[in-house]
C-alpha cells in the first residue's frame, strides 16, 4: 500500500505542475495537430488513398508530440536540483519511473484525441467504423512509446545538448513499435479481419511489457548516470 500512496503521490504532483502551468499539454495538443496540418496540406487525398496515408499521418504526429512532451517532463523536475532531490527520497527509483510514465501517457493520450479528431476533421474521415481495434492498438503503441521515451528522457535530461539527444537516443529503439502500429493501424482502419494483424498487437504488447519491466528494474541507474 505504500508504493501505490508513493506512485499516487508522484503522480498527482505532475498532474498539479501540469494543471498550474498548462505549458506540457498546450504544447504537445498544438504541435500534433500542426503536422497533421502540414500533411494535409502536402496531400489531399481519398478514399483508398486516404487509408495509405492517414496510419503514417498519425503516428508521425504522435511521435513529435511525444518527443516534446518528453523534454518537458523533466524540465520541472531540473528546475531547483528537483530531480536530485526525488533521487535522495527514501523512494524506490521505479516508482518515480511508473509515475512519470503515467503521467505522461495520459498528457500524450489527451493530445492524441485532439490529434484524430483534427484529423477525422480535415480528412473527412470516419473512425467509428474500427473504434474498438483502433483504440487498443493506440492505447498499445502509445503505451510501448511513453514507456521507451520516458526511460531516454530522463538519461538526456543530465545531457548538455537534451533536446537533440533526445530523438538521437530514442528512435533507433522505437522503430518496431512504430513499424508495429502503422502495420495494425493500417489493417484496423481497411476494417480487415483480426487475424491479419494480429501479429503486430502482439508485437505491440511484448515490446511494451518488456521495455517497461526492464525501465522498471535498471531506472535507478539511469537516475544515477
Amino acid at each position: 500500500m505504500r508504493a501505490l500512496d508513493i506512485l499516487w503521490t508522484l503522480f498527482r504532483k505532475d498532474l498539479r505542475i501540469e494543471w498550474r502551468q498548462r505549458e506540457t499539454l498546450a504544447s504537445i495538443c498544438v504541435f500534433g495537430v500542426l503536422v497533421v496540418l502540414l500533411f494535409n496540406f502536402a496531400f489531399t487525398p481519398a478514399g483508398e488513398e486516404s487509408l495509405r496515408l492517414l496510419p503514417g499521418v498519425l503516428w508521425i504526429a504522435f511521435a513529435f508530440a511525444g518527443i516534446l512532451g518528453f523534454n518537458r517532463s523533466f524540465a520541472a523536475e531540473r528546475q531547483n536540483a528537483c530531480l536530485d532531490g526525488l533521487r535522495l527520497a527514501p523512494i524506490e527509483p521505479g516508482l518515480i519511473y511508473l509515475a512519470k510514465m503515467l503521467s505522461s501517457l495520459v498528457f500524450l493520450a489527451i493530445a492524441e484525441v485532439v490529434i484524430i479528431f483534427a484529423t477525422a476533421l480535415w480528412y473527412n474521415f470516419s473512425f467509428v467504423p474500427s473504434i474498438k481495434w483502433f483504440v487498443s492498438i493506440v492505447f498499445l503503441g502509445t503505451l510501448g512509446y511513453v514507456g521507451v521515451g520516458v526511460t531516454f528522457g530522463a538519461v538526456a535530461a543530465n545531457t548538455r545538448m537534451r533536446e537533440v539527444m533526445l530523438p538521437v537516443l530514442q528512435f533507433p529503439v522505437v522503430v518496431p513499435i512504430f513499424i508495429a502500429a502503422i502495420e495494425a493501424t493500417s489493417g484496423a482502419l481497411r476494417g480487415e479481419a483480426s487475424s491479419q494483424f494480429a501479429s503486430w498487437v502482439r508485437l505491440l504488447v511484448v515490446f511494451s511489457v518488456i521495455f517497461i519491466v526492464l525501465s522498471f528494474l535498471l531506472f535507478e541507474y539511469v537516475l544515477e548516470e
